[in-house]
């Protein structure tokens, strides 16, 4: 059955429904309309509020703040002969889900996801998936419906909170399910999770327009125009009549090919909105599914997104760097707390594998730059003292498809993140590195080796003394070779007990980088990688250059106008190039060093 964001009488809006969450610990603003002029009450768990409906029919109401509680409550708003109760209500932990396809992607469809839905037995969590809006006309509240998804191809039902079940977990964000499926095992709170992803979005069309519109940033600046620009110049009509004329020649085809279309076919008629209502429009996204929950107290938010700003090259990776941190700081507003808990989880993983076969040909790709961005907005907020912010890397969540269905492992360092730092679940003065990255102190650049001084001891995946990878040096000619690292060794004599090596200093090198100038890691994107802390952490994607992706080996000269995808078809076959180069020279130093022993055999 579909609900109206607004009907008419008394009403509450959607967000406030029969088996919800509410937040505890914060104030419970309540809203919804009513006759204008006309008295409402509302009553919940021992507490009464009453305000008046305006000229525009719009009430709110604000309760006090209440302690967790698992007791199922109702709620009575009234107003004149009019009663609204909801019933089934829980006060505990409200946590918000953004991002696009990759959270939205639900638990039915990720490895081992059967598993988790057959056990996810659980009536004190309660889930909302929000419909996708109706960008700048959304109000405070949204419909409740079955809304078709053109991405996946199906319906959905949004809308509605219910009560956890595998019945209904089937088609929830399976991110958001296991990060609420672990924080309630371990507090035995209340979980409420409402999902606000859709696949396909920008980081742009989650910010609200009139924060993007303040940036300074020239490349956000000239996306602005780009859509003022879109917007203004199109022509419903003219494009009717495309539309039109585009069936025509598709009929008058088919017909030729002996395949004509059916008697009852029609040509198109209607007259779409065009870039006005498009879901990446600036400020869209934010405008249909975030800002009809403002002023509602949550915890936190989750958000896993970042690969439709891979298409711009280095421009729309600098625009990301310039946008995310002013997005999280509108979230946070909306949601009225300045330090609201907030996870980044960094771009997934696509394409085929980095090997030492294609390691810089693989390094030419925009992905890395947008998970930098990600990265660099959580260490400057970290760093500056942020306590609620927090950062889980995915690349070595690794498939080639751009939907890796490894979703579980993703959830649970989510929950990890949040269980250290916002629970206090565990204690003790390490217990940050169970999701905190490792972080580089000191980069030393001496010798011929890049020495980098972390913050936390550094080994490989599988804790073994196997070879260590993941990073890639340069001189200053700008071409990457794979870094041999090493663990510093320790000269020191005085601690019979030492270990022999400094595991929290990292030496780069290479042999084909004498004087190595900059360094990258994890730089691909899906990338070779094996380092990470003693609780298994990776080590994030970073780089210690600026130089630009088209530029990278070789700066293309501005007079020769080369298109974009020149510079890049350009630039790959030149890494394929020195690939090919170092493999050739690789082989050849290894027949080298074997001739002393080929020439004992010979004897």
């Amino acid at each position: 059955m579909q609900v109206p964001a607004i009907r008419e009488g008394l009403c509450v809006s959607n967000l406030f429904q029969t088996n919800m969450v509410l937040q505890r610990n914060k104030p419970i603003v309540i809203w919804g309309w009513a006759s204008p002029g006309k008295a409402v009450n509302v009553s919940f768990a021992g507490q009464e509020a009453t305000t008046t409906a305006g000229a525009d029919r719009f009430w709110s109401v604000t309760l006090k703040a209440m302690p967790a509680s698992g007791e199922p409550r109702e709620m009575s708003i009234q107003s004149d002969d009019e009663t609204q109760t909801l019933e089934n209500i829980l006060i505990g932990d409200v946590w918000a889900l953004g991002g696009q396809s990759n959270m939205e992607f639900e638990i039915a469809k990720v490895d081992d996801g059967d598993l988790e839905i057959v056990s996810a037995n659980f009536p004190q969590i309660r889930l909302l998936t929000m419909p996708y809006g109706k960008g700048f006309e959304s109000v405070k509240s949204f419909e409740r419906l079955e809304e078709w998804s053109a991405w996946f191809g199906r319906h959905f039902h949004k809308g509605d909170w219910e009560v956890c079940s595998p019945e209904t977990v089937r088609e929830f964000s399976a991110i958001g399910y296991i990060f609420g499926r672990r924080i309630h095992m371990a507090t035995q709170v209340p979980i409420g999770l409402i999902d606000a992803s859709r696949g396909g979005t920008t980081v742009e069309t989650w910010t609200p327009e009139d924060v993007l519109r303040k940036i300074q940033g020239r490349e956000t600046q000239e996306k602005l125009r780009e859509w003022d620009e879109k917007i203004a110049s199109y022509d419903a009509q003219a494009d009717l009549d495309q539309r039109v004329e585009n069936y025509e020649q598709r009929k008058q085809r088919l017909a030729r090919e002996g395949n004509p279309l059916p008697e009852d076919s029609l040509p198109p008629s209607d007259l779409r909105p065009g870039p006005i209502a498009d879901m990446n429009r600036p400020g869209y996204s934010y405008a249909s599914m975030i800002q009809p929950l403002e002023g509602f107290s949550i915890k936190g938010a989750v958000f896993h997104q970042g690969y439709n700003n891979c298409f711009n090259g280095s421009a729309g990776a600098r625009m990301y760097a310039q946008v995310f941190g002013k997005m999280i700081a509108a979230w946070r507003s909306t949601f009225n707390d300045d330090q609201m808990p907030f996870c980044i989880i960094s771009l997934c993983t696509e394409g085929a594998p980095q090997t030492m076969e294609n390691f810089a040909e693989a390094m030419s790709n925009v992905g890395p730059l947008i998970r930098e961005a990600q990265y660099r907005t959580f260490r400057d907020l970290y760093d500056a003292g942020d306590k609620g912010i927090g950062f889980v890397s995915s690349f070595d969540l690794r498939k080639s498809w751009y939907h890796p269905q490894i979703k579980i492992p993703a959830g649970e360092r989510a929950a990890k993140w949040a269980l250290v730092s916002q629970y206090g679940a565990l204690k003790g003065r390490d217990a940050e590195l169970y999701w905190l990255p490792p972080s580089i102190n000191e980069v030393i650049r001496k010798d011929g080796v890049i020495r980098l001084m972390m913050s936390a001891p550094i080994k490989t995946i599988d804790d073994s003394d196997g070879k260590m990878m993941g990073f890639a040096i340069a001189g200053s000619d700008r071409r990457f070779y794979p870094a041999a690292v090493e663990w510093r060794a320790d000269d020191s004599d005085d601690n019979p007990n030492r270990s022999r090596y400094q595991q929290d200093v990292l030496e780069l090198s290479s042999p084909f980088v004498p004087d190595p100038a900059h360094f990258r890691h994890a730089w691909a994107r899906n990338p070779i990688s094996n380092l990470v802390n003693n609780r298994g952490v990776p080590i994030a994607t970073q780089r210690s250059d600026d130089w630009l992706l088209e530029e990278t080996p070789v700066k293309v000269d501005p007079a020769e106008n080369a298109s974009d995808r020149a510079i890049a078809n350009q630039n790959r076959k030149m890494l394929q190039q020195l690939d090919l180069e170092r493999r050739i020279r690789e082989a050849e130093a290894t027949i080298k060093a074997l001739e002393p022993l080929l020439e004992d055999r010979a004897r």
